[in-house]
């Protein structure tokens, strides 16, 4: 009995001294830890010129957090897809918001087209309406754009809300294109500098209940993307050709697939 656990004391020992031999070759060899460097100082933010007072208004105003109930128009389902977008936009001619901001106002040659649509179809400015649950309640939101004057687009989002209809966003410029992605409405505008353009995603807000620009930024793109400088914005920059599509009918529609 005793010899063979010699033997194994043995085994283990030669066994435990090759184990330790491989570690300490393990460690030798690579794999332990180096210096990066010094690791540079974080800085806070400095606040520049502290005597200067806070602005108490807006440079500008394009319709951020501006809402109106839509007189006239029932939607006692939720269900947007149901509505004409023509009346839609004709009833919203006499909403009252809670604040204006001028956006959601069209120009009077505007409004004459858009009370022609019935007998002049061709020439109306209103765009087919897409849908896309924008508010996360479940329930589709309608998002109609307007052709104006100089290649200018008005875009309007409207909620159904309490057997009603909200409009929770209205904004107007020359756009390069207005897309949908996930809950978020993003319009590309043309930027004065070259080869650069201005991106702004518009969120819904629950606090405020309206859609808000939560990323305005100016981004760097393709010089096969560049706008063409003839056109006009409103903002003072140089604009593109404004999106074109088949006007708006009662039974037109596209429930824009999430990306």
């Amino acid at each position: 009995m005793r010899p063979r656990r010699r033997v194994r004391c043995r085994a283990a020992a030669v066994l435990g001294a090759v184990v330790g031999v491989a570690l300490l070759t393990g460690c030798g060899n690579g794999g332990g830890l180096r210096s990066a460097g010094p690791t540079p100082t974080a800085v806070g933010p400095a606040r520049l010129w502290p005597e200067l007072p806070p602005a108490s208004a807006a440079p500008y105003d394009y319709g951020e957090g501006e809402t109106a109930r839509i007189p006239g128009i029932e939607v006692p389902d939720g269900d947007v897809h149901r509505l004409d977008p023509v009346a839609v936009v004709r009833a919203g001619l006499a909403a009252r918001p809670n604040r204006s901001s001028g956006t959601a106002d069209l120009p009077a040659d505007t409004v004459k087209k858009i009370n022609a649509c019935r007998t002049e179809p061709a020439s109306c400015p209103v765009l087919r309406p897409y849908y896309r649950d924008l508010t996360g309640d479940g329930r589709d939101d309608l998002v109609l754009g307007i052709r104006l004057a100089d290649h200018q687009l008005s875009v309007r989002v409207y909620m159904p809300e309490a057997g009603g209809l909200t409009r929770i966003l209205s904004t107007s410029d020359a756009v390069i294109s207005v897309e949908l992605a996930g809950r978020d409405l993003i319009m590309r505008v043309p930027s004065a500098i070259t080869g650069y353009e201005y991106r702004t995603a518009w969120s819904w807000d629950a606090r405020q209940r309206a859609m808000l620009p939560t990323q305005d930024e100016i981004q760097r793109i393709p010089p096969s993307r560049a706008p063409r400088p003839q056109l006009t914005s409103a903002r003072p920059t140089a604009a593109p050709t404004g999106p074109t599509g088949p006007t708006a009918t009662p039974s037109a529609g596209i429930s824009a697939e999430r990306r």
